[in-house]
């Protein structure tokens, strides 16, 4: 493999190993071992198992941009179903996981905001990013009347993450997605009437 690729290949079982497990509980070991690389090849790509950690989120936080960006901006949907497709989208991915991953960032956001200064500030970025890509797709729903004018696309926006993020926790706790449903039915029939 090239240096590039090997670099990417850890990266990639390590997002895997730290969504199902958690940042501590993945040793750097486990990930070599499944990429079937050797130690001193880890510490050629990364300095730290934290600069490791944060090449993890970097990583998942490109690719869910892109999903993102992909569902909020679709201009064949209304603004609404397109968060209304992209919150389906994400229950029908925990679903098929069991609710066992989650959000590879809400997760990290509840281990390692409290003790890792650098991760919570990047995590922080990543969900204000986020909060802005809602905000944009409840203003264009504003300009397109399927929202109220009074609304404040920004503190929906906010509410949105919130609470999605937070159902996701719940349904990864009760092993059950009907937290995400329930968060989706509530969110179309009263916050975005």
């Amino acid at each position: 493999m090239e240096k590039k690729d090997t670099r990417t290949e850890i990266i990639r079982i390590g997002t895997d190993l730290i969504s199902r497990n958690g940042y501590y509980a993945t040793g750097i070991d486990a990930v070599l071992k499944e990429a079937a690389v050797p130690k001193g090849s880890f510490y050629h790509y990364f300095k730290s198992k934290e600069e490791f950690g944060l090449a993890v989120i970097e990583h998942f936080a490109e690719r869910f941009e892109l999903r993102l960006v992909a569902s909020l901006t679709d201009e064949e949907v209304t603004p609404l179903n397109r968060i209304r497709n992209y919150l389906e989208t994400g229950l029908a991915r925990v679903s098929q996981n069991n609710c066992t991953k989650g959000c590879l960032i809400g997760n990290l956001g509840q281990e390692m905001a409290d003790v890792n200064e650098r991760f919570r500030t990047r995590l922080d970025e990543i969900f204000a990013s986020w909060k802005e890509r809602f905000a944009a797709c409840l203003t264009e729903a504003q300009h397109l009347g399927e929202l109220s004018p009074t609304a404040d696309p920004h503190v929906l926006a906010g509410f949105i993450l919130s609470g999605w993020e937070g159902s996701i926790l719940r349904a990864k706790v009760m092993k059950s997605p009907q937290p995400m449903r329930d968060f989706v039915e509530v969110l179309f029939a009263s916050a975005l009437r």
